[in-house]
């Protein structure tokens, strides 16, 4: 059915109302006066989550129901439905969770080949706005070929939105944080997270054990199923690739293609989560640290530093901490806020480079217009908070809180220039998880922690950018090496993901989607796109450069167009 929740952009939170499952574990409500204090009370939190992913796969033996899809008009050519699935597939005909799904048809049904299912990144980003925003960029030969369709995962948008904290405890945790923290910052980092977990549980926690990705690919099998396909035709960035990968586990046999760009390895992410964790924060920083070196060695077009932008970057976090900007709206520009917005917009790769020297010498002079100097908003905290919620449930850190500390000190340490800030910060992002996620309360029977080989699959394209200071590139190589049967395209460039940023990679992605054409294991793609002389004013070919587009890059996924 077609709701106004289907209007691209509508920020759709819908509260998820309690539920009574039978069978169902109660969720641990533990948050203790310190959050090590809530650590030590968990002490056989690791050893129900795997009792509970066992039960998990030996669930009722009943198939669950294949959703019926009613398509709609929803605006633009596209068409809108909602999918019912099992809440949780332990009992696979028991309470039911609704899932918004979008699709536009393949505009050459002579040549449709099948569904193209495109999964964004996050997680927490919306799949919906994902295929909305992107679909005029694809390639005219994935338009031709495929109906173009997505979904919000359970939690995300449209589909039963988690809620954590509102937007005002939010804001009030950014506008705190700092981009120099103190010494003593660890516990209450700790106690923040504390808090955190705690709203979770009070506003949505009769959905949290449902939302991990083993539930997430299981409710994709049903929708391909619901399509009419025999195998899935899937493109997954970011996040989207251990999606992929945790559905190729589980269903080899059914994957067609899955091209998986921005890779995971998945081992460290949801079983080894500070081996996970060191390469994030060094891959952020060596990035930062890149653009740094740019702007020294071309002062002209950068225009930051005075020759010596390292000192100048320390100095404008420490100013800004102790003298913040006042925003337009009201709010308080500081030291985390400039590290928030850098670590998402140096994501698109060197194109952006002059326009982060611009936004940082404006904020040198307090220039609240600087993109850098736009606190995180509402927009962005209904992607931040599944971002949580879902990596806690995905991933099994452990208990110990000596060895979280020593961990979180460590990656400040060794990633200087951002890791501080992402450190010690309240739970927003990737690096900002480990506090939340080992204290996490609840019941974790959605997670996947089996092997991830898919042995029998069809050839899986891995994807990795050189540069990338979200998903490093060595994550690409280990998963190409995980997977029973893989070949790995690398793009040799700065920046998050190559399709859309590539042509090189684009052209070898969609042949690979539309003929299942795979390219050679270690080709490389070098066809990167160089920093402009001046800050452009227009998005560049390869690039969305969101904060000249929409004014800032709220972390909403959107695929560079190549013209």
């Amino acid at each position: 059915m077609t709701t106004p929740d289907h209007v691209s952009g509508s920020r759709a939170r819908r509260a998820f109302p309690r539920l009574r499952i039978a069978g169902a574990a109660a969720i641990a409500l533990v948050v203790a006066g310190t959050g090590a204090q809530a650590m030590a009370a968990q002490t056989t939190g690791t050893t129900q989550t795997a009792q509970a992913a066992q039960t998990s796969r030996t669930a009722s033996q009943e198939a669950p129901s294949v959703p019926s899809l009613v398509w709609s008009d929803c605006q633009g050519g596209f068409e809108c439905a909602s999918a019912e699935v099992p809440l949780d597939y332990r009992a696979p005909q028991g309470r039911t969770i609704s899932l918004a799904v979008i699709r536009k048809k393949a505009v050459d049904q002579a040549k449709r080949k099948g569904t193209l299912f495109l999964q964004p990144g996050g997680p927490g980003n919306s799949g919906v706005d994902f295929v909305r925003n992107n679909y005029a960029d694809l390639p005219a030969a994935l338009r031709d070929s495929f109906d173009v369709f997505g979904y919000d995962v359970r939690g995300v948008g449209r589909s039963s939105a988690l809620q954590c904290w509102d937007d005002q405890r939010y804001t009030q945790a950014v506008t705190q944080a700092k981009g120099v923290p103190g010494p003593d910052a660890f516990g209450p980092a700790l106690r923040e997270a504390a808090e955190f977990n705690q709203a979770c549980v009070d506003n949505s926690g009769d959905l949290l054990p449902y939302v991990g990705t083993e539930y997430v690919a299981r409710d994709i099998d049903l929708l391909r199923q619901a399509l009419g396909e025999d195998k899935l035709t899937y493109y997954g960035r970011s996040f989207g690739t251990y999606i992929g990968t945790v559905y190729a586990a589980l269903f080899p046999e059914r994957v067609r293609a899955l091209a998986l760009d921005g890779a995971y390895d998945p081992v460290h992410y949801a079983n080894q989560p500070y081996a996970y964790d060191r390469p994030q924060y060094l891959a952020l920083d060596g990035a930062m640290s890149r653009f740094l070196d740019w702007c020294a060695a071309d002062r002209a077009t950068c225009g930051f530093g005075d020759g010596a932008p390292r000192a100048a970057f320390e100095k404008l976090k420490a100013e800004l901490d102790a003298n913040p900007v006042p925003t337009a709206n009201g709010g308080r520009a500081n030291g985390y806020t400039l590290v928030y917005r850098l670590m998402f917009n140096i994501n698109e790769g060197k194109v952006i480079w002059p326009s982060l020297g611009e936004a940082l010498r404006k904020a040198q002079q307090r220039d609240n217009t600087s993109f850098l100097l736009r606190p995180p908003s509402p927009a962005s905290f209904d992607f931040l908070g599944p971002n949580v919620v879902v990596e806690c449930v995905d991933r099994d850190y452990p208990r110990d809180p000596g060895r979280l500390e020593r961990n979180v000190t460590a990656n400040a340490m060794a990633a200087p220039l951002l890791g501080p800030a992402m450190a010690y910060g309240p739970p927003t992002y990737d690096h900002q998880h480990a506090t939340a996620c080992t204290q996490w309360p609840g019941e974790r029977v959605s997670r996947y922690d089996g092997s991830y080989r898919a042995k029998g699959s069809a050839p899986i394209l891995v994807v990795g950018t050189t540069g990338d200071p979200d998903t490093p590139y060595r994550d690409a190589v280990a998963l190409s090496r995980r997977l029973d049967n893989a070949s790995l395209l690398t793009f040799r460039a700065e920046g998050h993901t190559a399709f859309g940023r590539s042509v090189c990679a684009t052209d070898a992605v969609t042949g690979y989607l539309v003929d299942l054409k795979v390219p050679a294991s270690g080709t490389t793609c070098a066809d990167e796109s160089q920093p402009p002389s001046s800050t452009p004013t227009v998005a560049p070919p390869g690039t969305t450069l969101g904060e000249l587009r929409n004014g800032v890059n709220e972390r909403l996924d959107r695929i560079g167009a190549l013209r």
